[in-house]
């Protein structure tokens, strides 16, 4: 079984972001850069369901400039097998993203491709729908997990994903508005994760040192034969605007008054 998982360079959420001056995009300088932490979980399940299903491969892809090798390199770190890294300076849009992805899964035929639900950066939560409908594949979004009497152990070891003893289709539980719900889903598909999937590992000092030899294949948009010109466009950014200062009030009668005055909420 060949499972395909992607994993983007975004900024880390720890950062302080600031707005450039003319509010193009941010301030990049000084900004540290990490995995998405959607696409940390979809590695994770990959290599879960590897190691319950071996012998299997999990390919990590990554879209984007050289630096997005350091990203491709935190996954192999993990423990996936080798790396794709689809090179492009400038920016990439969901769609372009899902296409180049058409492209690398077309070369590759993965019987499972695994994406984060979004990522963080710019929050699309669009790519995942895209690649399975230019594939025509099947898709599960927001893949959970079942709680369990299992120990926090074997919890750690187990797959959320149940796939089938024939590897013909995968059960995928995902949170809904009144709950959860189970579908199950032909291979090849698609299934993006959501945050209550799993805990993804750290990488162990020797698994870092393996990483640095594992191999990753170097491609380019032009290469795949995809026009990755955006079809979005961002035309400002803002910052938020500024909270203003709390108010102190002497009891609880002025408090009511003012929430029901001022702020006219009661």
């Amino acid at each position: 079984m060949k499972i395909l998982v992607t994993i983007k360079r975004v900024e880390d959420y720890e950062s302080k972001i600031k707005v450039r001056p003319d509010n193009t995009w941010i301030v990049t300088e000084g900004v540290n850069y990490r995995a998405n932490p959607f696409d940390e979980i979809a590695v994770e399940e990959a290599l879960r369901l590897r190691d319950t299903n071996a012998p299997s491969e999990v390919v990590a892809v990554s879209i984007g400039s050289g630096a997005a090798t350091a990203e491709i390199r935190s996954a192999l770190a993990m423990g996936a097998d080798r790396g794709i890294h689809v090179k492009h300076d400038g920016f990439v849009d969901s769609d372009a993203v899902a296409r180049l992805l058409v492209k690398v899964i077309e070369k590759e035929k993965p019987d499972l491709v695994l994406m984060g639900k979004q990522a963080v950066d710019v929050d699309d939560n669009v790519t995942g729908q895209l690649l399975a409908e230019y594939l025509g594949y099947g898709q599960a979004t927001f893949a959970s997990k079942k709680e369990s009497l299992e120990s926090p152990e074997e919890k750690g070891k187990k797959p959320g994903l149940k796939l089938a003893a024939d590897k013909k289709s995968i059960q995928v539980v995902r949170e809904v508005d009144g709950g959860v719900e189970t579908l199950e889903l032909q291979l090849p598909g698609i299934v993006t994760v959501d945050l209550r999937l799993n805990i993804p590992r750290y990488a162990s000092l020797p698994n870092i040192m393996k990483a640095k030899k594992k191999p990753i294949e170097e491609l380019n948009p032009a290469g795949l034969g995809v026009d990755v010109a955006p079809k979005v466009k961002v035309v400002k950014v803002e910052a938020p605007p500024a909270r203003a200062a709390g108010v102190k009030v002497p009891d609880v009668a002025t408090l009511i008054q003012k929430l029901h005055n001022d702020a006219k909420v009661v």
